[in-house]
């Protein structure tokens, strides 16, 4: 892939910010684990002043600036298990083992909720990190029954998994953000040996690889189907600027799904797509210096917009695989780098504030209104996420984790 235009994005700072990135690394993950004591803090006193029991996690940050809560059936739920993992994993500490369990037992119930496409984020980045880290036979079941799950939602005329069920105005929607979901599909098959899995998740990839992208290699939001027929009716968007523009965040979940896609099937048209997603990214023109993406690159254009943390944390911990398998890894790995350092800088909350979230200007669905220039806990998990995945490199160790039990 030609990168060329990538170079005036990574700047002669990249240098220093390799050579420095593992002290920041260290001090991010110092300042992650006084917040989330403070988060883990804050919950509990919500938990106990609200009247709904069922509000388990911690989402966001509402206009008040109090603190958000979500049900386990919330898309968001399990983040903030995962971030607690992400800390045992980093720290090897009893202590936040024991403080993630009930958060995780939690996500365990929703196994079998087959009324959402997202069991990917909300069983695997919580039950499927405690089982990546205990090997404790009960997730290793709750993995396979929620793929079981998951796959209920599959249309075989279609190709895809369903997304949402509610908007009513499209028969079969599909979004971008589904490709997140079949590491799940993938994961099961290899601690189940049933191929069924791996097969609706590479069927999901190639039907999305085909329709959802545009010619410059940004991608849709929704594509609506015709479950009877497989004929796509609408190409839209739900949480971007335009049915035709460029939503960040969705940019960013296509990257790392087809890496993720690349890494647990070999197939070098996976790679190619997220090499091309990321060659979409950072050449383009509305991408700020600090690679720190504005909510829409096409909003972007109308100047005064705000930025979404989560897209470049997301962005960076792909980038961070992407470059353990190709061809142009100290350019993937320098940006990863410098998005990394631009979040530490400018975005990480200061100690003490934000309840305890750890990165501030995220942008959740700003047609709707809803959770503008607030922090987020899927920025935050995939902060965690791409920091661990940073040391991992610098340690020379596989980008992906896969050791098992830790011991204390």
């Amino acid at each position: 892939m030609n990168i060329k235009n990538l170079i005036p994005l990574i700047l002669l700072s990249t240098v220093t910010v390799s050579a420095s990135a593992q002290n920041n690394n260290a001090k991010a993950w110092k300042f992650a684990a006084y917040q989330t004591k403070l988060l883990l803090a804050e919950t509990a006193k919500t938990k106990a002043a609200v009247t709904k029991p069922n509000l388990l996690s911690p989402r966001t940050l509402n206009t008040k600036g109090d603190l958000v809560m979500v049900s386990p059936k919330d898309w968001c739920s399990g983040f903030f298990a995962g971030n607690l993992w992400f800390l045992y994993e980093y720290t090897g500490e009893k202590f936040w083992k024991e403080r993630s369990e009930p958060f995780t037992a939690t996500m365990e119930l929703e196994k079998t909720n087959g009324g959402t496409h997202d069991l990917g984020f909300m069983v695997y980045n919580s039950v499927g990190n405690a089982y990546r880290l205990t090997h404790e036979q009960k997730y290793k079941d709750d993995i396979i029954q929620a793929a079981k799950t998951l796959i209920t939602r599959f249309n075989p005329t279609v190709g895809c998994i369903k997304s949402w069920d509610h908007q009513k105005q499209w028969k079969f929607p599909v979004i971008i953000d589904n490709m997140m979901n079949l590491e799940l599909l993938f994961e099961a098959t290899k601690l189940s040996g049933d191929s069924s899995y791996y097969k609706v998740a590479v069927t999901h990839a190639n039907t999305t690889l085909k329709n959802h992208f545009r010619a410059d290699n940004s991608s849709y939001h929704v594509i609506n189907y015709d479950p009877e027929t497989g004929q796509v009716l609408d190409k839209k968007t739900a949480q971007g600027f335009a049915d035709s523009s460029a939503w960040a965040r969705g940019q960013a979940w296509g990257l790392y799904g087809y890496t993720m896609c690349y890494r647990e099937t070999g197939n070098k048209v996976y790679l190619e797509q997220a090499e091309k997603i990321a060659q979409y990214i950072f050449s383009n023109p509305q991408m700020p210096a600090d690679l720190v993406p504005y909510w829409d690159y096409d909003a972007a254009k109308l100047g005064n917009q705000p930025r979404d943390a989560s897209a470049a944390s997301i962005a960076a911990s792909a980038l961070y695989e992407l470059s353990t398998y190709s061809k142009n890894a100290k350019t993937y790995k320098k940006t990863a780098d410098k998005i990394l350092n631009s979040l530490g800088k400018s975005y990480q909350a200061q100690p003490d504030s934000a309840k305890g979230f750890l990165l501030l200007h995220s942008t959740g669905h700003k047609p709707a209104n809803s959770e503008i220039d607030v922090p987020i806990i899927y920025a935050d998990y995939y902060y965690l996420e791409a920091l661990l995945r940073q040391k991992r490199l610098a340690d020379k160790k596989p980008v992906i984790n896969a050791a098992g039990t830790l011991k204390n």
